[in-house]
């Protein structure tokens, strides 16, 4: 059974997302502020965080259990949902390395389906490893059974959102990908500004792995592509 946990200060929300998740079958932990759940998430993660951004006196308190949630696990699915829908907060929630970003004023289906369709890109980590889900390109190596990658054999920790936008790239060297179909892949949907941020972030990693590795080409105006012939 798939246990969630929710972060919302506010109970009777809490308790009403608690009551639907669990009519569905997933196993609910509820936590009203940010340093009671962050406690839990330190001896036990959940399959699956949904946050709040305003927790209690906290403005940004889900901003920052994000962060301390991603650093704990880079693949764990964290979802926001909140009030605040501003472009300037969706921006930033996916940015510190949440999956997606929804609106309170979403219907329950629609909760349920992404929920259900984000379990299913991280069903695959349980999945036994096949060759035909490793793909190879130079010193990187993907495998797609559990969703890591290495780079010279080094395990690159990236979320699950970048874990798709990379093996796009490195799925067709040489070919330039545009932000519209990153977005396709990494199933999220976001301004161009935001797919950047995640290019930057990748880079970055890769790059602390590795200081000359060179192998994601910004092609101005289109998009971008995998150079093996950096690797």
């Amino acid at each position: 059974m798939k246990r969630i946990a929710i972060v919302e200060d506010e109970a009777a929300i809490r308790e009403n997302y608690k009551d639907v998740l669990q009519s569905h079958g997933y196993l609910v932990q509820t936590f009203a502020n940010r340093p009671d759940a962050m406690l839990a998430f330190q001896t036990r993660l959940p399959d699956l965080a949904i946050i709040d951004i305003g927790l209690g006196d906290e403005i940004d308190g889900g901003f920052t259990l994000c962060q301390g949630l991603r650093a704990l696990s880079p693949t764990i699915p964290i979802i926001f949902l909140t009030a605040r829908d501003s472009d300037f907060d969706t921006v930033t929630g996916l940015r510190l390395g949440a999956d997606d970003y929804l609106s309170k004023e979403v219907s329950f289906p629609h909760l349920l389906a992404r929920l259900a369709a984000l379990f299913r890109r991280c069903e695959q980590l349980k999945a036994p490893a096949t060759p035909d889900n490793l793909l190879t390109r130079g010193h990187l190596t993907i495998d797609a059974n559990r969703i890591q990658v290495y780079w010279r054999d080094l395990p690159i920790e990236l979320t699950v959102t970048e874990f798709w936008m990379v093996h796009a790239l490195a799925r067709h060297p040489g070919h330039v990908k545009s932000r519209t179909e990153l977005m396709q892949e990494a199933k999220i949907y976001v301004d161009d500004s935001t797919i950047t941020s995640h290019v930057k972030r990748i880079r970055k990693k890769f790059i602390a792995a590795d200081t000359e590795f060179d192998c994601i080409d910004t092609v101005y105006g289109m998009g971008y592509r995998w150079d093996s012939q950096s690797s």
